[in-house]
């Protein structure tokens, strides 16, 4: 890194750091990002085995669930959801709609909007997918509790990244 990207990196970061931190800070054990990023890669190898006998991958396993929620929504609400561009979720609801799972159409109120429904077999696989979570449960080891504490924890590390805070 060069002096202008350090210095440019040091005046993002907050003026005054804790006293507690130190060069121990920088070991990867210690990394909130690499807690998340390998938690992640964990979690993606546990779900591929159960959402192959889906016939879905991990980001379509993401749209049914939309789905199953609240069938009939927008494309772009659907990324809004998912926090996904066009670019993205387009490629991504063209191969579940060439499964069988879902269909899209132009909303006929305003020809701008593409609606995603659920065809009846996307209907019928939430009975079988009904199962992953309670997998993905059972392998955590953690009780449901401890599930929803940490989600609801999540949930709100991900708004404070979004808004930007450094508090």
């Amino acid at each position: 890194m060069n002096q202008r990207n350090a210095t440019s990196l040091s005046s993002s970061l907050p003026s005054a750091a804790p006293a507690a931190l130190d060069e121990s800070a920088l070991r990867l054990d210690k990394q909130l990002c690499f807690a998340l990023y390998s938690s992640s890669l964990a979690m993606t190898k546990l779900y591929k085995p159960l959402l192959a006998k889906l016939g879905l991958t991990y980001p379509q396993y993401l749209v049914m669930l939309v789905l199953w929620e609240e069938d009939g929504v927008t494309v772009s609400a659907l990324g809004e959801r998912l926090f996904l561009d066009s670019g993205t979720l387009t490629p991504l609801l063209k191969r579940i709609e060439a499964q069988g799972f879902l269909r899209r159409a132009r909303s006929a109120e305003d020809e701008r909007q593409v609606i995603v429904s659920l065809t009846q077999a996307g209907r019928d696989l939430r009975t079988t997918a009904v199962q992953v979570p309670y997998a993905v449960a059972c392998a955590s080891a953690c009780s449901l509790e401890q599930i929803q504490a940490l989600t609801t924890e999540l949930h709100a590390l991900r708004s404070n990244l979004i808004a930007g805070r450094s508090d």
